[in-house]
């Protein structure tokens, strides 16, 4: 191949042979400064991984609470610092277990939630006040949020000592997955409400986790993911302060999600433009301190990445990206399995892929200093011309009214469903290798994994949520339920901001009486309706 060959990131910007210091386009003080100082494209602290590294946090969802409990255990065993707590759908949907919707998905993508019980089940013998917990949930998040706290303070732990993120982020489940249950304006509010909630009272709590990540396991190129990352960021933003909220009350806890793949400089620009725009968001839309300008992001390997086909090639896959987030300067990662293109990860496969973390981690140099790819010419670059576009697509949004708008216009689900399909086109004609898929292939057949008897699962599930009903008060739940849903009417838009009846305080009480992840969505639901996408 000659130079003068078009190359092309997997976002699409060209890629020269080499590259120069002209190229880099590089105001030192301007777009880099010093690690841990705005614009903080260098790293949001000064020392990074030589004073602590990243949090190593596997996620983990195995049917029942209390055998993801063990794999938990298993992990912290292995030197995991921190939780992540995958749900099941129904969990994620606000369906109970033994409701006639949940048939055939209980327990089959996570752990089954239904109840404070379950949730006991999950955090048995787990030092809640020691150990930052991470859940992806996202419309049922203040219920599961506020059931944590219920178990904590039942062991005698105050709200103030526990540490961890909640999803939370409603938008791009419009845009992206479908795990959705009110209409976006009530569900704007309610998040503007775990804000408040967590600001207050769970301090050291991050209320939300905006998630780049999922829209790209649905297609969307690097730039995207930040552009629309960031567009969903500031309807957050926005809301937030529409009911009252001072930006610095309730930003310096705002978190992010990302996804790392394949190509190593265009991950490591991504994480490094991430922030740049970020702190020049905030605080040149939104006034906001540069403290609170931090952009704080877990990272995940990329799901969508990993192949069926020859599958310890994963393992490849998997320590590229990881390098590439590392490199990027996150806060916190999990590593993908590498069975996970077949089936929920092994205990083996989870365990190795705790060890490539570790192995980065102490053996491979990339904790020695901070951003250690500063000043190439190639990465500079990059990083200028993936924050561009991002810009320029951040803009596009705007110009359609904001996020939410823009979901209700289709407009990302559009704009994410042509570069998947493009991205498909370039792998089925061989223009993009996908190694073991389309290229250097083997015939062979998957290895067996041995899968969870679902059946029975569900069954037991289903008879433990209605012992939970059998036992508790039925008068108490009702009265909480009730409460719950008079104080919900008051939410539903920025017009009602005014003397709203906080939201959280209920829903906690409602956990405590054992009220069930469905009955409290099905109180809101009853109020709030449920959300229809566009046709």
């Amino acid at each position: 191949m000659s130079d003068s060959d078009e190359r092309v990131s997997p976002s699409g910007i060209p890629i020269q042979p080499v590259y120069r210091p002209a190229d880099a386009e590089l105001d030192y003080e301007a777009d880099l400064g010093d690690p841990g100082n705005y614009p903080y494209t260098r790293g949001v602290q000064s020392t990074m991984y030589r004073k602590r590294l990243w949090t190593m946090r596997q996620y983990a969802g195995f049917g029942t609470a209390a055998e993801t409990n063990k794999r938990f255990k298993l992990l912290l065993d292995a030197g995991q610092t921190g939780l992540s707590v995958a749900f099941d759908l129904p969990t994620q949907m606000g369906i109970d277990s033994d409701s006639p919707r949940a048939v055939g998905e209980v327990g089959r993508v996570g752990v089954a939630i239904d109840s404070v019980e379950d949730m006991h089940q999950l955090l048995d013998g787990l030092p809640l006040d020691q150990v930052s917990t991470s859940m992806t949930i996202n419309a049922t998040a203040a219920t599961l949020l506020a059931m944590y706290i219920v178990v904590a303070e039942e062991r005698g732990i105050s709200r103030a000592a526990l540490s961890g993120t909640i999803q939370n982020d409603i938008l791009k489940e419009y845009i992206a997955r479908g795990t959705y249950i009110y209409p976006p304006d009530p569900s704007l509010d309610l998040i503007a409400e775990v804000f408040r909630f967590c600001a207050e009272e769970v301090p050291s709590w991050n209320p939300i986790s905006i998630s780049g990540y999922h829209m790209r396991e649905a297609g969307a190129t690097a730039v995207q993911e930040l552009a629309f990352t960031f567009a969903n960021t500031v309807e957050y933003v926005e809301r937030a302060i529409a009911t009252g909220l001072p930006v610095d009350l309730f930003a310096p806890r705002l978190s992010f999600f990302f996804a790392s793949h394949n190509d190593l400089f265009e991950e490591v620009a991504k994480f490094r433009a991430a922030r740049r725009i970020y702190s020049r968001l905030m605080t040149g839309r939104f006034g906001a301190s540069e403290a609170s300008a931090r952009l704080r992001f877990h990272t995940q390997t990329g799901g969508v990445t990993l192949a069926a086909q020859q599958p310890l090639t994963n393992v490849v896959r998997v320590t590229v990206q990881a390098l590439a987030a590392t490199l990027g300067g996150t806060q916190s990662l999990h590593t993908n399995g590498y069975d996970e293109a077949l089936s929920l990860p092994t205990a083996q496969a989870a365990t190795l892929a705790l060890r490539t973390q570790q192995v980065l981690a102490y053996e491979s140099g990339v904790a020695q200093t901070v951003d250690p790819l500063a000043g190439s010419y190639y990465v500079e670059h990059l990083t200028s011309e993936l924050e561009r576009e991002a810009l320029a697509l951040l803009h596009e949004v705007d110009e359609l009214g904001g996020a939410a708008a823009a979901v209700r216009a289709g407009f990302f689900q559009d704009e994410i469903g042509r570069s998947a399909y493009s991205h498909q086109l370039r792998v089925e004609a061989g223009v993009t290798t996908i190694v073991g898929v389309n290229r250097f292939t083997v015939d062979e057949p998957p290895p067996h994994i041995v899968s969870p008897d679902y059946s029975a699962l569900e069954r037991g599930q289903a008879a433990r949520v209605r012992e939970v009903r059998e036992r508790r008060d039925a008068g108490e739940v009702r009265q909480a339920l009730d409460a719950l849903a008079s104080a919900a009417r008051g939410y539903g838009g920025p017009d009602q901001a005014a003397g709203r009846e906080p939201l959280m305080p209920l829903i906690i009480s409602a956990a405590r009486v054992r009220a069930t992840v469905g009955e409290i969505a099905d109180a809101l639901e009853g109020v709030w309706g449920h959300y229809e996408p566009p046709h």
